[in-house]
Formats: C-alpha cells, sequence, structure tokens
C-alpha cells in the first residue's frame, strides 16, 4: 500500500531583491533567525552552513510530539530554489522535503513560496500525523511573516546565529573550509555590507 504524502504550501511577498533573500535562507546558521518559534535546540552539524551538504539537527516543538529532525539541503539553484531533505524521529524514519521557490514579481519584490512534503513511515506516525498539516500551515507561515520583517523592518543589532560547539575557526581547514571561517558571523559577499551594518 502506498504511504500517503502530506503537502503543505504558504508563501509571503518580501520587498527585497531575490538574490538576498535566496543567501540568506540558504545559510542555515541564520536559520533560528526566522524559525525558532517551532525549532528547538538548533545546531549545525557541519561547518560549512551553506549550500548543498550544509546540515542542521533541532527539535520539532510539535503539539502531537517533540521529535529530533535532521536537516540537510539537498539542492540549490540560485537564486530560483533551495531543497532541504529532513529526516523525523526515531533513526530519522519519517521523510520530510521542504522545497523553497524564488519568484521576482518586480523590481526589488519577491515572491517566496515554501511547500514541504512529509511521509509517515508506519501506522502509528500516519496516526500521530493526523492535524499535523494544519500545525505545520501555521508554523511555516508565521515563519515565512518572520522572514518579510527581516528585510522589509531590520531589528536592530544581531540576528540570531548558531555554530558548532567548541569549533575554533583557525582550525577550519581540517573541516575542508577556508581558515578563519566561523559560521556564527554571516558570510560576507563582496561589495555587500553585513546586514547588521546596513541597517
Amino acid at each position: 500500500m502506498a504511504r500517503a504524502v502530506r503537502e503543505v504550501t504558504v508563501s509571503t511577498v518580501i520587498s527585497a531583491p531575490r538574490e538576498e533573500i535566496f543567501d540568506f535562507v540558504c545559510d542555515l546558521a541564520g536559520r533560528p533567525a526566522f524559525t525558532d518559534h517551532f525549532m528547538r535546540d538548533y545546531r549545525l552539524a557541519r561547518v560549512n552552513p551553506v549550500g548543498v551538504g550544509a546540515a542542521s539537527r533541532f527539535q520539532l516543538r510539535a503539539p502531537f510530539a517533540k521529535e529530533y529532525a535532521e536537516l540537510q539541503i539537498t539542492e540549490v539553484d540560485r537564486p530560483r530554489r533551495i531543497v532541504e531533505e529532513i529526516r523525523v524521529g526515531r533513526r530519522g524514519r519519517n521523510r520530510s522535503l521542504a522545497v523553497y521557490d524564488f519568484s521576482s514579481e518586480g523590481r526589488d519584490v519577491t515572491r517566496v513560496e515554501l511547500t514541504t512534503f512529509s511521509e509517515p513511515a508506519t501506522v502509528v506516525d500516519r496516526i500521530r500525523e493526523l492535524g499535523a498539516a494544519g500545525w505545520a500551515r501555521r508554523q511555516t507561515a508565521k515563519a515565512l511573516e518572520r522572514l518579510r520583517m527581516i528585510f522589509e523592518e531590520p531589528p536592530r543589532g544581531e540576528l540570531k546565529r548558531v555554530t558548532i560547539a567548541g569549533f575554533e575557526p583557525e582550525k577550519a581547514p581540517r573541516f575542508g573550509v577556508p581558515a578563519g571561517m566561523d559560521p556564527a558571523h554571516a558570510p560576507v559577499i563582496p561589495g555587500r555590507p553585513r546586514r547588521s551594518e546596513a541597517s
């Protein structure tokens, strides 16, 4: 028997260039800035937080269960699409996908659409998923609204970012990233100030 796949889509329109929004979403170290209302104990699983292979772990604050999840970026098509694979529950048995689509709606106006697909692994998981679509829709819609506010009404000071416990930037090359790279700091794009400096 085929498993039921739950699909939830939410979207928002943000007054900011598509590339800037894409780069922000593609950096997992900055993800808590707009998702910490339903993701607890968020931390990076790999040193490089940007692009394909970047990964994080967190606990979902769901009313029906509090389960740990691991997220990994599996596809990047800048500035159009980001695909993330999410494994939830014991041994990551429940598989989900999150697909961010970014489309230009005019000069410096971007539509961000987030679609999540969830596939419960067992009968018990399917029962626990009852009503989960409404919860997922509310949480992801709130996340996109918070993302919109970051760009349209930037908060004062630094945005929340995470790193890896005990990480030493001078030892970064042993993890396959440039010396001095620190996931606790937003990547610097030549010619563009950091978000805190721009506000």
